[in-house]
C-alpha cells in the first residue's frame, strides 16, 4: 500500500488499539471526518448513526471520494475498524489526540453569542506566529459529535488549539469541556438562547456555560465577561473549582479593561487596559457586542500567555464571517445593494446586536427580514415583543417578519410573511440599488435559503448547539 502525501493522523492499527476495535485491512488516515459529502483523500470515515441516516450507507461513497478506511459498527466493503459503537470510538480517538498532543495550549470557548467569532480570531492569532501548529474547530463543530471529531484531528504536534463548545441543555458543556480539558475557558456572553430548557431562566443558562470551568486543568484560566448579569454565577463556578479569574469588561474592574470604544464611520478605534499595559488597535466594523468579543479575544490570548499584540492584529484584519454578519454584493442592474448576512441563527441578543449594526449602516434605505426566535419556551413572546425598541433605533424603511412567533411583536408598518420563500418574493420586489438589506432569523425559519438565492450560494445551515 502507497503512503499518504503527508505523515498520518492515524494509522489502522492504531484506530483498532485505541477503540478496542478489530482492524480488517490496513490504511494510514491523514484526517477524520463524519461526513462523506466532506471527505479529503486519506481520510478515516466515522459512520455515525443519526436521527436522520446511518453513516454505513454512504460509506461506498466515502472511500471512493478517497477515504483511507471507515469506521463502523458492522462489515462494510474496504479497509475498517470494526467497533461496537463508532460514536464511542470516535470519542475515544478525541481522548488519545487530546493526550498525545502534550505540548498544546488549549483554549475552549463557550457562550449565548459569539462563540464562532471568537473562536476564529483566536486561531488567526495564534496562527499569526505559529502558523503549522495551529489547530482548530472547523465551522461550528461544537456539539457531541462535533467536538470529539476536532479532537480527533489535532496532529500530535499542535501549540496552539481552540475548540468551541455549544450547549442545548444543562450537562452538555460538561460532558464536552472533560474531552477538550482546556487550559483556558472563556465565557464570551451570558443571553437567553435555548431558555425554554431552562426552569430557572438566564440564571440556568449561566450554570450550564460554567460547565465549561469543570474540565480545566489544574491551574487553568476562567475567562469572564465581567459587565453580564450573571458574571457572579459565573464567578462562583470557576472559584469553586479553584480556577484563576481573567476578566474582561467596561464597567467592573477588570485585568482585560476597556478605556476607550470610538466609532469612526467605518470602524471602532479600542483602547484597552491589559494588565497594566496599553493596547490600541482598530476594529473593522462597528457595534458594541463585536467590541465586548474583542475583550474576550485579548483576554483569553492573555490567559494563555501569548501575545496580546497578535491578537490585536488578528482583530483588526478579521473579515465577518458567512452568515454571522458577512456582507455580500447583491447586483442590481446597473448598481448593488448590500446584503448583512446574519442568517446562521438567532437569539434575542444576537438581533438586537445585528439591529444594532444595521443602525450604524450609512446607506440611505435600511431593509430587514427579521425570522423568529426559536427555544425561548413561556418567554418567548416577551422576547420577541422587546425587539420592538431595537427595531425603531434601526431606522428600518422596510421591514418583513417571518414566524408566527413574531405575531408578538408589535410594528404596525411591517410585513407579515408565512415562511423564506414568501421573504424572497417581498425582498425581489422591493431591493434597489444602494440598499442595506439584513437577513436574520433562527435556523428552523430557514432564511439561508434568501441568502442562497440573493447571492447565488449553495443553501444549507448545519443545525448545532449554541
Amino acid at each position: 500500500m502507497s503512503g499518504p502525501a503527508f505523515p498520518p493522523l492515524w494509522t489502522g492499527s492504531e484506530v483498532a488499539a485505541v477503540t478496542g476495535g478489530t482492524l480488517v485491512g490496513d490504511f494510514a488516515a491523514t484526517g477524520v471526518t463524519f461526513d462523506s459529502r466532506a471527505v479529503q483523500p486519506g481520510d478515516l470515515f466515522v459512520a455515525l448513526r443519526g436521527a436522520r441516516a446511518d453513516g454505513h450507507a454512504f460509506v461506498p461513497e466515502a472511500l471512493a471520494r478517497g477515504a483511507a478506511g471507515a469506521l463502523v459498527s458492522r462489515p462494510v466493503p474496504g479497509p475498517h475498524v470494526k467497533v461496537a459503537d463508532p460514536q464511542a470510538g470516535l470519542e475515544a480517538l478525541g481522548a488519545t489526540a487530546r493526550a498525545r498532543a502534550a505540548e498544546a495550549m488549549v483554549i475552549g470557548v463557550t457562550g449565548s453569542v459569539g462563540k464562532t467569532g471568537c473562536k476564529e480570531a483566536l486561531r488567526h492569532a495564534f496562527a499569526r506566529t505559529d502558523p503549522d501548529r495551529t489547530h482548530w474547530s472547523v465551522q461550528s463543530y461544537n456539539n457531541h459529535t462535533g467536538v470529539p471529531l476536532s479532537l480527533a484531528r489535532m496532529p500530535a504536534d499542535t501549540r496552539w488549539a481552540v475548540f468551541e463548545m455549544g450547549m442545548n441543555h444543562a450537562g452538555e458543556i460538561a460532558a464536552l469541556t472533560r474531552q477538550v480539558r482546556p487550559h483556558v475557558a472563556l465565557v464570551t456572553w451570558v443571553a437567553p438562547a435555548h431558555i425554554e430548557n431552562f426552569a430557572d431562566g438566564e440564571a440556568g443558562i449561566a450554570r450550564a456555560k460554567a460547565e465549561i470551568f469543570e474540565g480545566l486543568e489544574p491551574g487553568g484560566a476562567a475567562v469572564i465577561p465581567l459587565d453580564n448579569p450573571h458574571a457572579s454565577i459565573l464567578e462562583a463556578q470557576a472559584r469553586a473549582r479553584g480556577s484563576r479569574i481573567v476578566g474582561f469588561g467596561a464597567q467592573r474592574p477588570a485585568e482585560v479593561r476597556l478605556l476607550s470604544a470610538r466609532p469612526d464611520g467605518a470602524g471602532t478605534a479600542l483602547a484597552l487596559d491589559v494588565a497594566g499595559t496599553h493596547l490600541a488597535f482598530r476594529l473593522a466594523r462597528q457595534g458594541s457586542h463585536l467590541v465586548s468579543n474583542a475583550l474576550a479575544v485579548v483576554a483569553a490570548v492573555h490567559a494563555a500567555g501569548a501575545d496580546v499584540a497578535e491578537a490585536a492584529l488578528a482583530l483588526a484584519d478579521m473579515a465577518p464571517l458567512a452568515g454571522r454578519g458577512a456582507e455580500v454584493p447583491i447586483p442590481l442592474g446597473a448598481g448593488a445593494a448590500t446584503l448583512l448576512d446574519e442568517s446562521y441563527n438567532a437569539n434575542p441578543a444576537s438581533m438586537a446586536a445585528a439591529l444594532e449594526t444595521l443602525a450604524l449602516r450609512p446607506e440611505r434605505r435600511r431593509l430587514a427580514v427579521l425570522g423568529a426566535m426559536k427555544e425561548l419556551g413561556a418567554h418567548s413572546a416577551a422576547l420577541h415583543a422587546a425587539l420592538a425598541g431595537p427595531i425603531a433605533r434601526a431606522r428600518i424603511d422596510e421591514l418583513a417578519l417571518v414566524g408566527a412567533e413574531m405575531a408578538a411583536l408589535d410594528v404596525p408598518s411591517a410585513a407579515r410573511l408565512p415562511d423564506a420563500e414568501a421573504a424572497l418574493a417581498w425582498v425581489r420586489a422591493r431591493l434597489e440599488p444602494g440598499d442595506v438589506l439584513l437577513v436574520k432569523g433562527s435556523n428552523s425559519v430557514g432564511l439561508v435559503r434568501v441568502v442562497a438565492a440573493l447571492t447565488g450560494a449553495g443553501a444549507g445551515a448545519e443545525g448545532v448547539a449554541t
